[in-house]
C-alpha cells in the first residue's frame, strides 16, 4: 500500500513540477521587460536678482484737492443751467443764471437815488457859497449860513448812503450768475431750470478739482518712524493700485503729515498727491496705497506659491543636480505683489518648483518644465 501511494504522489509531482515552472518563468518574463516609469513634471521659475523697492501698503481714501459747491446767494426763478452734468469747466465759466430782471430794476431804482441825492447836493453846496458871500455884506445873518452849511453835510451823507445802496444792488445782480470759481469737473445737479432758489435751497451743483488729487491714509507710527530714517518722505514715491488690482502708472509725493496722532489707533493721517490725467480716481473712492523708497535695491524674488511651511519654517523646493528634487531652507521678506524676497538660502539661477512637488520626494529625478513669471511692479510691500 505504501509504495502503491509513493509511485502516485511521483507521478503526480512529474506533472505539476512542470507547470509550477512554467508559470513562474512567464511571470519572470514580463517583469523584466517591463520599462522604468519617466520622471514626474514638475513646474519651476528661475531665481532670480531684480532691482526693487521695499514699499509699504496702506488703505487710503480719495479726496478731491479743492471742491466748491455752488449755492444761491439770492431769492429767484432758476432761469437756466449753462453746463451739462460730468462736464469739464474752466475757472470764470458760467454755471447758472438767476432770473435778473428784478434785481436789474432795482440796480435802476438805486441809481436814480443817487443821482437825485448828487443833485441835491450840488444845490446845497451852491446854497452854502451864496449864503457866505450874502454874510460879507450882512445880507442875512450867521444863523442862515449854518443851517445851510448843515443842508450840505446832509445831502453829502444822503448821496453815501444812495452810492452805497446802489453797490448792494450791483452785488445782489451780480449773485444772478453763478460762476465756476476753478477747473474742475461738475457734478450733478439736483435742480432743473424753473424752480425758484435761494440760500436755503441747498447745493445747485458740486465743482471739484480732480487733476492732481489727494489720497489720505493712516500710517502707524512704527512705520512713519522707519520712513523718516529711510530719508524722509522726499525719498518715498507713492502709486495706487485700483479695485481691480492694477497699479496707476502716475507716481504720486507725500504732501502733508498731520501734526496729531490718533490716541485710539496709534496712527498718523499722512497725505499724498497723485496725478490723474486718466480720470481714473473718483472723490471718496478707497485705494491701496503704496509708498516705496525712490531708490531701488538688488534682490534674490520668488513666486509666493512656491513658498511652503512646515514645523521648521519656510522652505522651498529646487531642482539641483540630475534633475534631482532638493529641500532649501529660506528667509523671506515680503515683495512685490505675489512673490516675495529671499534673503537667505537660494542663489541666482536655482530653478524652485512652484507646482507639481507633490509628485516626487527629495532626492527623486524629475523633468522640469518653465512656469511663466507673474507680472512685475517692482515694489515691494510691507505690512502697514
Amino acid at each position: 500500500m505504501t509504495a502503491r501511494v509513493f509511485r502516485v504522489g511521483a507521478r503526480v509531482a512529474a506533472v505539476v513540477l512542470p507547470m509550477l515552472l512554467l508559470a513562474a518563468c512567464k511571470d519572470e518574463a514580463p517583469a523584466q521587460s517591463r520599462p522604468s516609469a519617466a520622471p514626474p513634471t514638475v513646474f519651476v521659475i528661475r531665481a532670480e536678482r531684480e532691482q526693487i523697492a521695499q514699499a509699504a501698503e496702506f488703505i487710503g481714501r480719495v479726496e478731491a484737492i479743492d471742491k466748491f459747491e455752488a449755492r444761491a446767494r439770492v431769492t429767484g426763478f432758476l432761469q437756466t443751467r449753462h453746463f451739462n452734468e460730468g462736464d469739464r469747466v474752466k475757472a470764470g465759466d458760467l454755471l447758472y443764471t438767476i432770473e435778473q430782471a428784478p434785481f436789474a430794476a432795482e440796480v435802476a431804482i438805486r441809481q436814480a437815488r443817487l443821482d437825485r441825492a448828487e443833485s441835491d447836493l450840488r444845490n446845497a453846496t451852491l446854497q452854502v457859497e451864496r449864503g457866505r458871500e450874502l454874510l460879507r455884506t450882512n445880507a442875512i445873518p450867521q444863523s442862515t449860513v449854518d443851517d445851510r452849511v448843515t443842508a450840505e453835510a446832509q445831502a453829502q451823507a444822503d448821496v453815501a448812503v444812495a452810492r452805497a445802496q446802489l453797490e448792494q444792488a450791483r452785488i445782489q445782480y451780480s449773485y444772478t450768475e453763478i460762476r465756476a470759481v476753478f477747473d474742475g469737473r461738475a457734478g450733478r445737479a439736483p435742480l432743473s431750470p424753473g424752480n425758484v432758489v435761494g440760500p436755503d435751497s441747498g447745493v445747485l451743483v458740486t465743482v471739484v478739482r480732480d487733476d492732481p488729487i489727494r489720497v489720505s491714509f493712516p500710517v502707524t507710527l512704527r512705520e512713519l518712524l522707519r520712513v523718516r530714517r529711510a530719508g524722509g518722505r522726499e525719498r518715498h514715491e507713492v502709486l495706487l493700485r485700483l479695485p481691480d488690482g492694477s497699479v496707476m502708472e502716475a507716481i504720486g509725493r507725500i504732501d502733508f503729515l498731520d501734526v496729531t496722532a490718533n490716541r485710539s489707533t496709534d496712527t498718523i493721517m499722512v497725505q499724498a498727491v497723485v496725478p490723474n490725467t486718466e480720470q481714473l480716481l473718483t472723490d471718496g473712492q478707497a485705494v491701496t496705497v503704496l509708498v516705496r523708497e525712490a531708490e531701488r535695491q538688488e534682490a534674490i524674488v520668488i513666486s509666493q506659491s512656491a513658498i511652503q511651511i512646515d514645523q521648521q519654517g519656510a522652505f522651498v523646493l529646487v531642482v539641483g543636480a540630475e534633475n534631482r528634487m532638493e529641500v532649501r531652507r529660506i528667509r523671506t521678506a515680503p515683495g512685490p505683489a505675489g512673490r516675495v524676497i529671499v534673503t537667505e538660502g537660494l542663489e541666482p539661477g536655482t530653478l524652485v518648483v512652484t507646482e507639481g512637488g507633490s509628485r516626487a520626494r527629495p532626492g527623486q529625478p524629475v523633468t522640469p518644465r518653465p512656469q511663466e513669471a507673474p507680472p512685475r511692479d517692482g515694489a515691494a510691500p510691507r505690512a502697514g
